[in-house]
Order: C-alpha cells, then sequence, then structure tokens
C-alpha cells in the first residue's frame, strides 16, 4: 500500500504517522523529544523515529514510504528544507530535509512549519473544510497564525506571515519576547491566561484550565481575568479581520478546550468590534494535536503530486 510519513516535532513530545494517499491513517506512534538531552541529540532522535516508521511501513505494507513530511517548531526556510532557529529546542540551520532524506534513502521529505502545517490540516480536513479564505490561530504557549487561501497556506516573502500574536494590542503592555510591548500573546495566550489567574487567585499553580473552570462556576475575579483576555483577543482577531478577509476563523490550541465558555463570549467580543468587515463563522479547531501531523502527511502527498516524472 503506498503511503508517506509525517512527522510533528514539539517542544517536549513527537507524533508520528504513515498515512495512505485517501488520509487514512495507517500506524501512528509519539515519543519524547527529549530537548533536555541538546540539539544534535533531538535531531538524531528525529532521524531514528522516521527510520523505524521506514521500516514498520516497508515490513506491513510491502514497500516503503514515498515520500515523508516533517512539522517543526520556530523558524523554518520550506524552500530550503532548513529549520533555521528554534529556541525551544535550541536548534539553528538544521538542513532537516537533506539530513531526513538520506537517512531516509533518498525518498523525497517536506518540510514545514508546526502551526502552517496544522492549518493546512484543518483547512483541508479539518473546521475549514470548503472555505476558500481561513484563519487558524491555535491559542497555546504562545499565539501564532496560519493564513488559509485556496488550500494553500501562505507563507508570506520572507516565512513569516500569520505572526498574529505579535500584532500590538495594548501599547506599552506587558513585554514580550520579540522585543515589543503588549502582543497579543502576552495577553491572550493559555500562558497569559494562566499568569493572570494565578496572580488573581493567589495560587501559584492555577493556570488556565483552572481559571475556566472558575469562570463557569461564577468566580468574579475569574471572570474579569478572562473577559480582559478575550477582549485583547478580539482587538487582534478584528486587525486580522480588517487585513485577511477570512470567511473562517479556527480558533485551537489549549485555551479552545474551553469550549463555549471562549467562544461564547468571544464571538461577541468579536461582532461588537466590527464595522465594515463582514464577520467570519468562527469555530473551534477540530482535528487537536493531530493536525501538525495529519498536515504533514498532507505535505508529503504534495510534494508527491508536484514531482515531475523524469
Amino acid at each position: 500500500m503506498k503511503h508517506v510519513i509525517a512527522l510533528d516535532v514539539g517542544g517536549t513530545g513527537m507524533k508520528a504517522a504513515l498515512i495512505a494517499a485517501d488520509g487514512t491513517l495507517l500506524h501512528e506512534a509519539r515519543r519524547a523529544t527529549g530537548r533536555e538531552r541538546g540539539a544534535e541529540a533531538v535531531v538524531e532522535t528525529i532521524l531514528d523515529f522516521a527510520s523505524e516508521l521506514l521500516d514498520l511501513g516497508r515490513e506491513r505494507f510491502g514497500t516503503s514510504a514515498s515520500a515523508a513530511g516533517v512539522a517543526v517548531p520556530g523558524i523554518v526556510d520550506a524552500e530550503q528544507g532548513i529549520a533555521v532557529y528554534a529556541s525551544n529546542l535550541g536548534w539553528r540551520d538544521v538542513p532537516m530535509r537533506d539530513l531526513l532524506s538520506r537517512r531516509l534513502g533518498g525518498i523525497p521529505v517536506a518540510l514545514g512549519h508546526d502551526v502552517r502545517t496544522g492549518g493546512l490540516a484543518e483547512g483541508r480536513i479539518g473546521a475549514g473544510q470548503g472555505a476558500e479564505r481561513f484563519l487558524f490561530v491555535p491559542l497555546g504557549t504562545g499565539i501564532a497564525g496560519a493564513i488559509g487561501i485556496a488550500g494553500r497556506i501562505e507563507a508570506g516573502a520572507h516565512g513569516y506571515a500569520g505572526e498574529i500574536g505579535h500584532i500590538v494590542v495594548r501599547p506599552g503592555g506587558p513585554a514580550c519576547g520579540c522585543g515589543q510591548r503588549g502582543c497579543l500573546e502576552t495577553l491572550a495566550s493559555a500562558s497569559a491566561v494562566s499568569r493572570a489567574w494565578a496572580a488573581a487567585s493567589g495560587d501559584p499553580g492555577a493556570d488556565a484550565a483552572d481559571c475556566a473552570k472558575a469562570v463557569e462556576s461564577g468566580d468574579v475575579r475569574a471572570e474579569e481575568v478572562w473577559l480582559a483576555a478575550i477582549g485583547a483577543l478580539a482587538d487582534g482577531l478584528v486587525t486580522a479581520i480588517t487585513l485577511l478577509d477570512p470567511r473562517t476563523l479556527i480558533i485551537g490550541g489549549g485555551l479552545a478546550e474551553a469550549g463555549e465558555t471562549l467562544f461564547t463570549p468571544l464571538r461577541a467580543a468579536v461582532e461588537e468590534r466590527v464595522t465594515f468587515q463582514r464577520l467570519p463563522e468562527i469555530v473551534p479547531a477540530a482535528l487537536g494535536d493531530t493536525a501538525g501531523c495529519l498536515g504533514a502527511g498532507l505535505l508529503a502527498w504534495d510534494l508527491l503530486a508536484t514531482e515531475v516524472p523524469a
């Protein structure tokens, strides 16, 4: 059976799969990234994991994988196949595509940015199906975005398109790791909500999920934290809506797990802020933490589809 290898590399764990041409998951596996061992060890773990999947596919289906796709965090040069920089993994300028292709016997390899790759999957087979234009925004440790246009993800001229988390929504606000102050992700990410609720509740171990539960139970302090984050998020999203005019706005990541505790006030806050703009449908992501892996598989199949026969 013809299949491809898909890998999604995260800061703490890696997800992998063998995926058939119709999108069927033939095999799934997970493994710790082991970033505490250093960047070189992480790269070797990725190569070993991919090699094991190659062997497994050969044994199980009688043929080697036709291609591989890998999604990685940080700055990615997808065209050159280089993982340029990832602060949480400690690597710089890793020629990931070439390293993987050599380890996998020369099969073609596609490299993608984790959020854009997840957005590709959400757009084609997840919550964005049927939307010619969509914006995928995962709310996790930070906030990123993937701009979907006609079944593809727009990377931008330099590979930085979609960085909605660094729109300044509160000038002079909290310092951001990017060097600015008041960026969206400092106020509305799951990490930001966790920090704000830990301070407001006096419990240093409290997180965003705890805040959502407290909101549901009617805690006034939690509501204040929650609505402040939603207000900042709505401001950032309206800026994106104004620039991109998406038909569908897909919200994912850990914060979206709060369900309607997030979506009901968020939809209302966005609607209050739009004037001439057309309001997109605001929906939860459908694929959860498998989006990156499924998207990596799509990248691999896309690569095969664009190859010119010898």
